[in-house]
C-alpha cells in the first residue's frame, strides 16, 4: 500500500476553553454558562469555534468545562453526538473534576489544559490548538497550523487587525516585518502600530497553535509555579514572546468569507449591547456573518420543528415580519415584527409590536404589549399590555438597561415588577 501523508489537521486537536461565566451579559448567564447562551436564532455561541474546528477538518475536539455547565454539555450531548471512534474522531468533554487535588478546580485557562495532560497524551497527536469558546466567527483553523509548520513558531497567535484607538482595551502584539511577535502588552495606553500601518494594532484572539510536545513542557512548568496566575494571556505568552519565538497570524488571512468584498467578521458578544447588535445585525440585507453559507455550515442541535406560522390579516391585527428572522416552531398571531429575532418556538399574540428585539427560545409575547430595543431570555412571559423602549426611567425600575439602552427582560424581573405594582 502506498505511503500517505496526513493532514496537518488530521495531526491536530482542537482544546475549546469553554468555563467562563461571562458575567458582563448579568442575567443571561445566571444559568448557563457564555458558551451556551442562545445566538441567531437557532445556533449557541459555542457552535462556532466547533464549527469551525470541523470544518477545518479536526475531528479531535476536547471542550473544558466548569461555571454553571449543565445546558451546555446537553447541547453538545445533542448536537454533537455524531462523531464516531472508530474513525478516530470524537468531542470530548472535560468537566473540572479535582484531578489533580482535592478541591483544586481549573484555576485559569493553562490550568485547564495542564490538568487533561494524560487525556491528551492519549489522542497521539502532533499540534494542538487553544480556541476561546465564547465568541463569533468562522475561521480555517488549519490555515494557521500551516503557517506555524512553516515559521517553526514556538506559539502562533491569532490575531485582529483594529484601529489604535480601539486597542487598549485589548492584548496587543508588537510585530516586525515578517510578523513575529517582539513584545505583547496587555491592554496598553499607547498601542503599537504596525510596521505596514501604524495607524492599525495586532490584538489577541485568545487563539494559540502550539506543537504538543513543546507545550507539554511548558504545562509541567505551570503547575509548579506558585506564582504564575496559571492564564495563557497573562503568563505564558509573554513568557513565549520575551525567551523563545511567538508569530502572529492575522485573521483575515484565514477568515472564511462568502464574498470578496465581505470584512473579515469576528465578534465578542461579551456584553449586552454587543449581544444585540449582533443578533440584530443579521436582518441586515447582505449581513457580515454569512448564516447561509452551505459551504462552512454552522453545526448545532436542530429540533424537529413545524415551520413558523403567520396568522390574521386584518387592519391593526397582521401576523407580519419585516427585515426579521423567524426560527421553526414560532406563531406569529396578529403581531407587528419589525428588524427582530425570534428564537425557537416563540408565540406573539395579537396586536402587539416588536422593533428590533432579540427573543430567546420559548418566550411568549400577550396582546398589546409593543417592546423595542429588547433582548428576552428564554421561556419569559411577557404580559399583557407591556411597554418597554418608550420609557427609559421606567424600564430601569423593572429591568436592566444597558449602557446602549437595551433592555434585558427576565422573568424573574418581571415576577418583582408584578409583585410590586
Amino acid at each position: 500500500m502506498p505511503w500517505r501523508q496526513q493532514r496537518l489537521a488530521g495531526r491536530s486537536m482542537a482544546f475549546v476553553l469553554a468555563g467562563g461565566r461571562g458575567s458582563r451579559l448579568h442575567e443571561l448567564t445566571n444559568s448557563r454558562v457564555k458558551p451556551a447562551v442562545y445566538f441567531g436564532g437557532k445556533t449557541r455561541i459555542i457552535d462556532f469555534a466547533l464549527s469551525n474546528a470541523l470544518n477545518s477538518g479536526i475531528r479531535k475536539i476536547a471542550l473544558a468545562t466548569q461555571y454553571k455547565a449543565h445546558s451546555l454539555i446537553r447541547h453538545c450531548q445533542r448536537g454533537w453526538n455524531f462523531f464516531r471512534s472508530e474513525r478516530n474522531e470524537f468531542l470530548d468533554i472535560l468537566p473540572a473534576s479535582q484531578r489533580v487535588t482535592e478541591g483544586m478546580w481549573y484555576r485559569g485557562t493553562v490550568d485547564a489544559v495542564a490538568q487533561n495532560i494524560d487525556i491528551i497524551d492519549s489522542y497521539d497527536i502532533d499540534y494542538i490548538v487553544i480556541l476561546a469558546g465564547d465568541h463569533i466567527y468562522k475561521m480555517d483553523y488549519e490555515a494557521m497550523i500551516a503557517q506555524h509548520v512553516e515559521t517553526n513558531a514556538d506559539v502562533t497567535v491569532g490575531c485582529l487587525t483594529v484601529d489604535r484607538g480601539e486597542a487598549s482595551a485589548f492584548g496587543c502584539m508588537a510585530v516586525d516585518g515578517k510578523d513575529r511577535i517582539t513584545s505583547f502588552l496587555e491592554k496598553p495606553a499607547d498601542p503599537p502600530g504596525l510596521p505596514d500601518d501604524p495607524q492599525k494594532t495586532l490584538v489577541s484572539m485568545g487563539i494559540y497553535v502550539f506543537t504538543w510536545e513543546f507545550l507539554r513542557e511548558r504545562l509541567l512548568e505551570d503547575l509548579d509555579n506558585e506564582a504564575s496566575s496559571h492564564d495563557f494571556g497573562n503568563d505564558m505568552i509573554p513568557e513565549i514572546v520575551e525567551k523563545g519565538t511567538a508569530q502572529a497570524h492575522r485573521f483575515e488571512d484565514s477568515c472564511v468569507r462568502t464574498r470578496p468584498d465581505a470584512p473579515a467578521y469576528w465578534r465578542d458578544v461579551g456584553t449586552i449591547d454587543a449581544f444585540w447588535k449582533a443578533n440584530i445585525d443579521l436582518t441586515d440585507f447582505t449581513p457580515d456573518l454569512d448564516l447561509w453559507d452551505r459551504d462552512w455550515p454552522i453545526w448545532t442541535y436542530s429540533e424537529l420543528l413545524p415551520p413558523a406560522k403567520f396568522i390574521h390579516d386584518e387592519e391593526d391585527r397582521r401576523g407580519s415580519a419585516v427585515s426579521s428572522l423567524v426560527t421553526g416552531g414560532c406563531i406569529v398571531s396578529g403581531t407587528e415584527i419589525r428588524e427582530s429575532l425570534l428564537s425557537t418556538m416563540c408565540h406573539t399574540n395579537s396586536y402587539a409590536s416588536l422593533n428590533r428585539v432579540v427573543a430567546l427560545p420559548y418566550v411568549n409575547v400577550a396582546r398589546h404589549a409593543r417592546l423595542k430595543n429588547v433582548v428576552i431570555n428564554r421561556g419569559v412571559h411577557i404580559p399583557e399590555g407591556l411597554v418597554v423602549g418608550e420609557d427609559p426611567e421606567e424600564d430601569a425600575r423593572w429591568f436592566r438597561v444597558s449602557p446602549g439602552g437595551v433592555t434585558l427582560i427576565t422573568q424573574r424581573m418581571l415576577d418583582r415588577r408584578e409583585a410590586e405594582k
